[in-house]
């Protein structure tokens, strides 16, 4: 079990453990004494909006020099930036400070390797052993600061703007784009207008404090209305740290991440650039989504939630695309981890080379009925070993009889169950859902 780390490395309240600010430092001190280096390693740092990011980053510059580490500042980025430049620019690890879609009071580390991937599960593991039970000695604040690299950010733009070789591709689109008051702020609307878009962008007002508030891919009124109001042709959102990409068509319909993986991956397939006519989504994906591949010879594999878990997925079958329905996008032979921007930039390109719009398109997509519900538990036992749940799982899943199917699992970063079931009768669905989550609340809440 992991004990610091979640789905998506370590989150929390900003300045409450364990990301209060000796924990950070112990976190830098352990990360540098694990990191493969010939010399002193070299970690860059990036941060989204969050008005905690520079104390934090400071805190994990003070655990990594304390060790003899070098510590780069790339400033606010983007996670799939901060990924980027990490091969890009030869450095030993990165850390992005970012809470994602979470509100501005939290915040969160995630590390990645030389390889521009997020730290295995057994590392994560090695550095929380360090933490917990090494008795690192908090280094104490230090008054070096990490030196600032402003090209960092421009080297990951240059990599989006040499995505698309044909100048002004995008040309003739009318863009409504939400940057969630976050990280891509300074990115998103300089690229898309790189490739020749129209882009009026809403969200791009960061101030320390609005970051995901009423507004990104979780919050899509906002957009829906905008996209609406002046008559654009669809609108593009993205999360706090820009890792996600959601969208929404003229008339208003969102499009997650299955619609995202279902359009490009078919056109892909269809071009013959889907390596083993396969790709990779996660138990919570639709069932919809894998009916419809099929049509097209498109098989899907299903793993654990998680972008790290869907990329191991990639890498172990040799394949080029996969994701996750919160909108976490991989394109592995551009990309090592969830990228918003260049989801967007790949999906839009995808559209203008389809005979239909993505209304059509739409219009042609019925989801499966689907519910999940969130149970606050005290303890994490497995759900179905539990002497009265799994009978209750058991149960249902005869009920559905191969018409749905039931996927329970727990947050990686709260005291919460999730009862996820899917099914063609909604009725049935919604009841059998409802009846699980209060067994499970009954036993566990």
């Amino acid at each position: 079990m992991k004990r610091l780390f979640g789905t998506d490395g370590i989150r929390g309240v900003a300045g409450e453990y364990p990301l209060d600010e000796p924990t950070v430092r112990r976190f830098g001190v352990a990360l540098a004494e694990l990191l493969p280096s010939d010399g002193p390693c070299r970690v860059v740092v990036g941060r989204d909006t969050r008005e905690s990011g520079p104390w934090l980053r400071d805190a994990l510059a003070a655990g990594l020099t304390s060790r003899g580490g070098g510590t780069v500042d790339a400033g606010v980025v983007s996670t799939p930036a901060l990924a980027h430049v990490v091969r890009a620019r030869g450095f030993d690890a990165g850390v992005m400070i970012s809470a994602s879609h979470n509100p501005f009071e939290d915040n969160g580390l995630k590390a990645f390797g030389s390889d521009g991937v997020k730290l295995s599960d057994e590392i994560e593991s090695r550095i929380e052993g360090l933490i917990l039970d090494g008795g690192l000695d908090d280094p104490g604040r230090r008054s070096d600061a990490a030196e600032e690299d402003g090209s960092l950010s421009r080297c990951y733009v240059e990599h989006l703007e040499a995505l698309i070789p044909k100048p002004d591709r995008l040309r003739g689109l009318k863009l409504v784009v939400d940057c969630a008051n976050g990280s891509a702020c300074a990115l998103a609307p300089e690229v898309l207008r790189h490739h020749g878009a129209e882009v009026l962008a809403i969200g791009d007002s960061p101030d320390g404090r609005n970051i995901n508030l009423d507004c990104g891919s979780l919050h899509l009124d906002r957009l829906v209305e905008r996209v609406k109001r002046e008559r654009a042709d669809l609108g593009i959102a993205f999360d706090g740290d820009a890792d996600r990409c959601l969208a929404v068509d003229a008339s208003g319909r969102i499009v997650d991440g299955d619609h995202l993986l279902f359009i490009v991956g078919r056109r892909m397939k269809r071009d013959g650039r889907l390596r083993g006519d396969a790709l990779v989504a996660t138990i919570m994906s639709n069932f919809w989504l894998e009916e419809s591949l099929a049509g097209e010879g498109v098989r899907l594999i299903r793993a654990p939630v998680g972008d790290k878990y869907v990329l191991e997925q990639m890498v172990a079958d040799d394949l080029a695309l996969g994701g996750e329905q919160s909108g976490h996008l991989i394109f592995r032979d551009y990309a090592t981890t969830g990228d918003g921007l260049l989801t967007a930039l790949l999906f839009l390109e995808t559209l203008l080379d389809e005979a239909q719009s993505l209304e059509q398109i739409m219009d042609g997509i019925t989801p499966c009925p689907q519910v999940l519900i969130n149970v606050r538990v005290r303890e994490k036992p497995d759900l179905r070993r539990h002497d009265r749940i799994g009978p209750a799982v058991a149960e249902i899943e005869t009920a559905l009889q191969g018409r749905g199917r039931v996927v329970l699992r727990y947050s990686g970063t709260e005291p919460v169950a999730r009862v996820m079931l899917e099914g063609k009768d909604q009725d049935l669905v919604r009841d059998q859902a409802e009846h699980l989550a209060e067994v499970i609340r009954e036993e566990l809440g």
